[in-house]
């Protein structure tokens, strides 16, 4: 399995911002496309207070900062000019949601959408939205959420694809309160259930269960989405989970754990959190410079094989 996808992060909400520019990003995304991308998906607009491109919907009904550089509009040359599917992940007020108040967040993501596809819908790399509220169980509202922002997202754009990135409530997540695999299988059952025909990509983090467990939970999620009329994805985390430090770039070895997890199951696309942190020759890790050139081994030997 090759990893054919990555999100981007420039919000940096829990890992160090690389303070780059258009010199910089375009590089990364040189390499991106070295390595097999063809998919780069947005992971959130905006947190809080700090957001992507100057969203005058924001500033005014959030007080967001007017940031420096549009980066969407960057994201978006630079997918047009390597011949990339961009997905644009919408904004996370770090608040509402969190407190339930899931109406509230829907109406700012509907409003932003609106915004967005208005602001840069013309670009031919605009190729999807990503609802970037990330849940692992049935969190009250959420499902309803997703469909009504769904739905939304696909009719003011044509029906583009919609894509999530739930995460597995496993030992890693929730120690102490863990769900099981049939308990995990029951509760996105019914959630899938609910957002049917509003999303069309499900692309579980897979860090969050033990390498052991991850083939069942790959079956799972994939039958699932089959089951529901959806792709199944992998979202291949290439930060480590395993260390003390909040975040890393992966060892190799669990990576690829991860990755012939997923070949052997036959999901349909490999995606990664993150490229250009943690797998980047650019990064401001010297340890994912190391896992770039490990990763590149892998696939040349892959691709040799084919």
């Amino acid at each position: 399995m090759l990893v054919t996808g990555t999100f981007l992060d420039e919000i940096s909400h829990d890992i160090p911002h690389q303070n780059w520019g258009e010199k910089e990003w375009d590089r990364d995304f040189s390499c991106m496309k070295t390595a097999g991308i063809d998919t780069v998906i947005l992971i959130r607009c905006g947190h809080k207070r700090f957001i992507t491109y100057p969203s005058q919907f924001l500033m005014k009904n959030e007080h967001c900062y007017n940031p420096p550089l549009d980066l969407v509009d960057l994201f978006l040359r630079l997918a047009d000019k390597y011949d990339m599917a961009f997905y644009f992940g919408l904004y996370d007020s770090g608040v509402y949601w969190h407190n339930g108040e899931c109406k509230r967040e829907l109406e700012l993501s509907k409003a932003v959408a609106d915004e967005v596809w208005s602001k840069y819908g013309h670009h031919k790399s605009f190729k999807g939205w990503y609802l970037n509220c990330e849940i692992s169980r049935g969190s009250v509202g959420m499902a309803h959420l997703y469909r009504d922002l769904g739905n939304f997202v696909k009719n003011i754009s044509g029906n583009l694809p919609t894509l999530i990135s739930p995460y597995i409530a496993g030992i890693k997540a929730c120690p102490g309160n863990a769900a099981t695999i049939a308990e995990h299988e029951k509760a996105w059952n019914m959630i899938l259930s609910e957002i049917q025909g509003a999303v069309d990509i499900v692309a579980f983090q897979d860090g969050h269960c033990l390498y052991e467990e991850l083939p069942d939970y790959l079956e799972i999620n994939l039958n699932l989405a089959k089951k529901y009329g959806m792709k199944s994805w992998t979202n291949c985390e290439s930060f480590d989970r395993d260390m003390p430090i909040h975040f890393l770039p992966i060892k190799w070895e669990k990576m690829k754990l991860k990755l012939d997890a997923a070949g052997k199951c036959g999901v349909d696309k490999a995606i990664t959190f993150e490229f250009s942190h943690f797998m980047s020759p650019n990064s401001m890790y010297q340890s994912a410079h190391g896992l770039f050139d490990r990763y590149m081994e892998y696939r040349n030997e892959l691709l040799n094989n084919k």
